[in-house]
Order: structure tokens, then sequence, then C-alpha cells
């Protein structure tokens, strides 16, 4: 393999590994707490946490695999499949975008009438129209035979596989593709989120003039209370524009190097290396990888379940950790408490052993006095018949 094709390969397992994990947490942040899944903008990501985490799993792995192999793994029909689905969640998670944008504008130019104005049943309806409009390019390029392996982006995708008869169709259906889900969502979110911004800034604005006549007011406060205060309104204009320059930087820098690339292939210009092609893909898949952080796990709200996600895993380990000491210590007593009986019984036997040893001891020494006491008598016995035998000799 080239040095660069590694690179991208490394590229692409960390994209895989990051948007995994990020998108399975904030799936598991969605089902724990019932206050996001009431929400509005609920459904949203969690249609878009859908499209990031299937396209994660299905076609990833097997571009990477094309990186790998420099072919597509699977047959022809498994390829159409990926390639199916490669254009379908794209679209889709493009347009949950920009519903997305919508959302947030309408909550901040109309806050008193957000929840009038953007029902759940609305909601419902944006995202029948993003699968409708998904599915429909998904399935003409399927019926036309237009989706297969391109090897200039190592992956099952839209690939004009049939004669050069239709190459003007298919030039005009990718453009119609983009201009309605790349341009159309990124018009749609530089327009909502710079109102918005223009809208935070003109709060902001009104914050500062509060805050500086209360600091013109106060004679006597201390000149470190006034620096904080002007350092806190410089950092809350920053915090705006940093949030609104994240969702359309993210945009613009993931999807359009792939969709210029795309463009440019069309008209054939100049001849695209298979590495720059590889290398867009995998900025288009990073996108997967972002949006978790960028819609939901930077919040406040998901921070807060992830926290109490994690308390309660510790907590219920503590206390699997204390249950299993309790039945250990159980386990213990018990063992304890049948060893004692089997301890006072050795210990009998021992008493008993030394109760017989003493006493068989105490018999040897009955029968060694009772030997001395006739080795005695036989003695005297003696001394007296040699007495009365020197008696009688006397005599």
């Amino acid at each position: 393999m080239h040095t660069v094709e590694v690179v991208v390969s490394l590229l692409l397992v960390a994209i895989i590994a990051v948007s995994l994990l990020s998108n399975v947490v904030v799936l598991i942040c969605f089902l724990y707490n019932a206050d996001i899944r009431k929400q509005v903008p609920g459904l949203f990501i969690l249609n878009l946490t859908f499209c990031n985490l299937l396209l994660t799993v299905s076609n990833m792995p097997l571009t990477l695999g094309g990186l790998i192999y420099r072919g597509h793994p699977g047959g022809h029909g498994f390829c159409q499949t990926v390639g199916f689905l490669d254009t379908f969640l794209t679209t889709n998670s493009m347009l949950s975008m920009a519903a997305l944008s919508i959302d947030r504008w309408v909550a901040v130019v109309f806050p008193l009438s957000y929840h009038s104005r953007i029902r759940h049943r609305d909601a419902v309806l944006a995202l029948c129209y993003t699968w409708i409009h998904s599915l429909s390019f998904s399935v003409v390029a399927s019926c036309l035979s237009w989706v297969g392996y391109h090897q200039l982006y190592a992956s099952c995708t839209l690939c004009n596989t049939r004669a050069s008869s239709v190459r003007t169709q298919f030039v005009i259906y990718t453009l119609v593709l983009h201009s309605v889900t790349f341009l159309l969502s990124l018009v749609v979110l530089c327009v909502t989120y710079l109102k918005v911004l223009k809208v935070a800034r003109f709060h902001c604005k009104r914050i500062d003039v509060i805050t500086m006549q209360t600091l013109v007011l106060l004679v006597d406060i201390h000149p470190s209370v006034r620096q904080r205060c002007l350092e806190e309104q410089r950092r809350r204009r920053q915090r705006a524009t940093r949030k609104i320059s994240t969702f359309i930087g993210t945009f613009i820098v993931c999807f359009t190097p792939y969709v210029l690339t795309r463009v440019m292939e069309l008209f054939e210009l100049f001849p695209i290396s298979p590495h720059w092609g590889a290398l867009c893909k995998c900025l288009a898949y990073s996108k997967a990888a972002c949006d978790p952080f960028v819609y939901s796990l930077l919040r406040h709200q998901y921070r807060k379940t992830c926290r109490d996600i994690a308390n309660r895993l510790l907590r219920t380990r503590r206390s699997l950790n204390t249950a299993a000491r309790r039945q250990e210590n159980g386990r213990a007593w018990k063992r304890e408490k049948e060893l004692r009986p089997r301890e006072k019984q050795q210990q009998e036997q021992q008493e008993e052993e030394v109760v017989k040893e003493k006493a068989e001891e105490h018999e040897e020494e009955e029968e060694a006095g009772e030997k001395e006491a006739r080795s005695d008598e036989t003695t005297r016995e003696s001394d007296s018949t040699e007495l009365s035998s020197s008696t009688r000799e006397t005599t």
C-alpha cells in the first residue's frame, strides 16, 4: 500500500471508532432521558443518529476494505445495496441538519410562540419529507444502474456503469441531486444560523448596555469586578459566534470537497487522483463522527444525562461489589461454622489422647512401683532367711 493509502486507512479507522461510539452514546441518552424524547429537536437528532450509525456500520468498513484490497470485497448485488444506502443516508443526514437549523431559528427568533409553531406533528412531516426525498433519488439511481463500485472513491456509490449514451442523463441527475440536497441544505443552514447569530448579538448588546449602566451606577465597585464583567461580555459574544461557525463550518469542510470533486468528475476538466478521491470520501464520512458532538453531546442536557448514566453504572458496580463481598463473607462464615465442630472434635480427640497417654503413664508408674515393692519384699525375705540360718549355726 502507498503511504497516502495507509494514512487514509488509519484516518478512516479512527472515524469509524469515534462515530460508532459517539452515536451510540447519543442513542443511549435519548432512550434514557424522557425530557429529550419529549422535545421536538430530539426527533431530528434521532433520525440523524440513525443515519450516522447505519452509514458507519454499512459503508465505512467496505470503503476501508476497498482501500486495503483495491477493489470491492462483495458481489455486484451487495455493492448496489451499499451504494443505495450511501446515497440515501447521506441525503437524509443533510436534510436532517437543515431541519435542525430551521428548528433552532424558530426557537431563537420566536421564543414565545415556538411550541405553537413547531409541534411533533410538524417534525414528523418534515422527517417524512426527508425520507421521501432521499428514497426517491436512491431508487432512481438503483433502477437506472447508476450505483456500483467507484475506483476513485474506493467505495460503492454513484457511478455511470452503463454506456456513454446515457452520460447526459447521469450528469443531469447528479447535478440535480447535489443542488437539492447539498446546496439547498447549505443555503438553509447559512440563512437560519446567520439570523440566529444576528438575534444573539442583539440580545448580547442589550445585556451589555444594562451591564454598563449598572457599572456606571456602582461607583464604589472594585476594578477587578468591572474587568470581570467586561470579559464576560466579550466571552458571551465569542460563544455565540463560535457555535454558529461550528454548525456551518463542519458542514462545509466535510461535504464541500466531496461534492466539488463529484461535479468536476462529471465534466472531466482534469484528472483526479484516487488518493484525493479517497480523502474526500473520508471527509464526508467524518461528518458522522462530528454530528454527535456538534448537535448533542456538547449541550448541557446531554452532558448531564451522560453524568447520570455514568453515576448509575458506578453505583450498580459498587452494589455488585458489595453484594459479592457479602456473599463471600457469608460463605466464609458458613465455612467457619462448619469447621468449628470439626475443630472441637479434633480438640476432644486430642484431649482424649492426652488423657489416655497420662493414664497409660500412670499405669506404667504403678506397675513399676509394684515391681519395686515386690523386689524389696524378696530382698527382705532373703535377709531374714540368712539371719535365721546364721543364728542356727551359732547355737
